[in-house]
């Protein structure tokens, strides 16, 4: 469980850091930025929902099969 919780922070903290590098380093209109930044943490959000709901599944069937041998 701590390893997720690490890849959570860390995929979030990465996130940040990649946005701000967005904000410093390109030479574009505010419009244009504000909706990159908008892909990007869509982007960002979409994949962290994959990926809990992938290990919430993963915790499912390990705790269905838990279950089944100790029964």
């Amino acid at each position: 469980m701590k390893s997720i919780g690490k890849f959570l922070t860390g995929f979030f903290l990465g996130g940040i850091v990649g946005a701000l590098a967005v904000l410093l380093f390109t030479p574009e209109p505010g419009d244009k930025m504000r909706q990159r930044i908008k892909d990007n943490y869509l982007h960002v959000r979409d994949e962290v929902q994959n990926a809990a709901r992938q290990r919430s599944e993963e915790l499912k069937k390990e705790l269905a099969r838990l279950q089944k041998k100790t029964e």
